[in-house]
């Protein structure tokens, strides 16, 4: 398996994850319980951006075209109405 593989693999991998902490986030009554899962999405959320960092430095990642300023402004327009 090569890098850029492995690297695809584990960007997928963590974002199931934050799905799954963010389900469990907004289920839990426990509030200690509630704040390690927050903690644990934030660590995550932060090991994913470097990990993307990487990955996009390397072209194993290439994002999306930006959106225009039309864009933008339809998708607030179709939110707010």
């Amino acid at each position: 398996m090569d890098e850029k593989v492995m690297v695809n693999d584990i960007l997928a991998g963590v974002k199931s994850d934050l799905t799954a902490y963010q389900t469990a986030i907004s289920e839990c009554e426990n509030i200690g319980l509630r704040q390690t899962f927050q903690q644990i999405r934030n660590n995550d959320e932060s090991f994913q951006y470097e990990l993307f960092k990487v990955a996009q430095s390397k072209g194993y990642y290439i994002p999306a075209q930006k959106a225009t300023i039309t864009e933008i402004n339809t998708v607030k327009t179709e939110m707010q109405g």
